[in-house]
């Protein structure tokens, strides 16, 4: 699997996503996914699924260097200390340095500006290596940018979701987009124009979802799964190649899903 260049990052271009994995189940999907070829992991202290992974990157044979861990500070806590002490907890917990540092969830009341000057320090103490934000709308994103050397936003992006305008600046600015929710939450896998492309490919409607995703410049797919199989189907899209039209066919799928919108942040997203 390629990686996206963003900055000084170098994001493997499919990551296994952990929200609401648990425990053990967490761990040895974590270690399955290693073994299968991923090299990126995504987890956040929201999740409890930090202490999982850390210990799967020390039983994982796959050198910890190969191996690309992101992790988010919760919406919660980012006023300057508090962010300062949840960091701190998450490099305990993973037992190992950060390569990406989010943002989880933007929020108006505590200053950006401060957060990211928080974060930034754990950067020049080597114990972090790359910064960036998640569910940011593309104005927020330019004001992030303009403080912080960003090199990612993570957001809920997949066919039923077209996301132009956060693609638009992401890429205008040298920042990577992490797609979550790359399959709809299950959504995708009977899709008839999705099931139809991949049948032209010996592949299923959600392996083309995930190719769709990876195939555009400057994106990350994080599926999540602690099933083998499907952490191994997930993987498996090597040899796929879709043409710019079928590209296109699934472009049109968009109708402005979106899942995870929770009513209380209020995010002011990209029409």
């Amino acid at each position: 699997m390629h990686v996206v260049n963003a900055g000084a990052a170098a994001i493997p271009a499919l990551g296994l996503g952990t929200w609401q994995a648990k425990g053990d189940a967490c761990q040895r999907a974590c270690e399955h996914a290693l073994s299968v070829g991923y090299r990126h992991i995504d987890t956040a202290q929201l999740y409890r699924t930090e202490t999982p992974v850390g210990e799967a990157l020390r039983q994982s044979p796959v050198p910890r260097d190969e191996v690309f861990v992101t992790t988010k500070v919760w919406r919660d806590v980012l006023e300057p200390m508090a962010a300062t002490t949840s960091i701190e907890n998450s490099l305990r917990a993973l037992g190992t340095h950060i390569d990406l540092l989010l943002v989880h969830w933007p929020d108006p009341a505590v200053p950006l500006q401060a957060t990211l000057d928080a974060m930034a320090r754990f950067v020049d103490r080597g114990e972090v290596r790359h910064l960036g934000v998640s569910n940011f709308p593309s104005a927020l994103v330019r004001r992030a940018a303009a403080h912080a050397p960003i090199v990612c936003n993570q957001v809920e992006y997949h066919p039923y979701l077209a996301q132009t305008a956060v693609l638009q600046t992401c890429r205008e600015l040298g920042i990577a987009v992490a797609a979550y929710c790359p399959l709809a939450q299950g959504q995708v896998v009977d899709d008839p124009v999705l099931t139809e492309i991949g049948q032209t490919h010996g592949k299923t409607a959600a392996q083309v979802a995930l190719a769709w995703l990876v195939q555009q410049p400057g994106v990350v797919a994080l599926p999540k799964s602690t099933n083998p199989g499907r952490i191994e189907q997930n993987a498996d899209l090597g040899g796929m190649v879709l043409s710019p039209e079928q590209m296109e066919r699934i472009g049109t799928l968009a109708r402005g899903l979106r899942l995870v919108d929770p009513p209380r942040f209020a995010i002011p997203w990209d029409a």
